[in-house]
């Protein structure tokens, strides 16, 4: 399924792929940080979008 980027689910939006162009855009700008931000929280947090948030202190919208 996350192979295909026509079939989105629940894991996709749960999980942050930062090998992917398209999530690193969204996510940059869901988050509001640099791609370089996005990437050390996700090594520093893990790839569960609500690890990141909490990690970079982003509230859920």
């Amino acid at each position: 399924m996350a192979d295909d980027k026509a079939e989105r689910g629940p894991a996709d939006a749960a999980r942050i792929n930062v090998n992917e162009a398209h999530e690193m855009r969204y996510w940059t700008r869901i988050l509001g940080v640099t791609e370089q931000k996005l990437r050390s929280a996700v090594a520093a947090a893990g790839v569960m979008a609500k690890d990141v948030r909490r990690y970079l202190g982003v509230a859920e919208r």
